[in-house]
């Protein structure tokens, strides 16, 4: 992760673990099950990544990620409001954790993928939050980002 890069996760994670922990889990993240034994196939994999709009596999849960960048992900959609995703924790599940990095082609956790196709983790998310792309994909999605309306409100200051 480059300095800059860095720098921002680091303020995130933060920012997160300050926020009380409490709020993380709006009214429609779902931590979702693995789906239990053979989790890891692409045939499952495909169909969970294309059920909601938004789909994270993480380490941990959403109110208690388990790895820094897990809660740098959750802490990403949450500044956007992001409420209405479905959040797969792979420490539930080994074939899932292997599964998921074989479908996407990927070696890492978290990966976030947006309307059924592979964004990338971690780094990714934070990137395109940072040069605004994250506000351009979600609302390619139907979602407005929160902090659209908390540009408008410092701009009406």
């Amino acid at each position: 992760m480059s300095g800059s890069l860095g720098r921002v996760a680091a303020a995130l994670l933060r920012w997160g673990r300050g926020a009380g922990g409490g709020g993380l889990r709006g009214p429609g993240v779902r931590a979702a099950g693995s789906g239990g034994g053979g989790s890891g196939s692409a045939e499952q994999l495909d169909a969970l990544v294309k059920k909601d709009k938004v789909v994270v596999f993480l380490k941990g849960t959403p109110e208690q990620p388990q790895c820094g960048f897990s809660n740098a992900v959750v802490q990403i959609l949450r500044l956007h409001g992001v409420r209405d995703y479905a959040a797969y924790n792979v420490l539930d599940d080994p074939q899932l954790r292997q599964g998921i990095k074989d479908y996407s082609n990927w070696p890492t956790i978290p990966q976030v993928y947006l309307d059924g196709e592979f964004v990338g983790g971690c780094d990714i998310l934070l990137q395109m939050h940072q040069n605004g792309d994250l506000v351009e994909e979600l609302k390619k999605l139907g979602i407005r980002s929160a902090l659209l309306d908390e540009k408008k409100d410092q701009d009406s200051k």
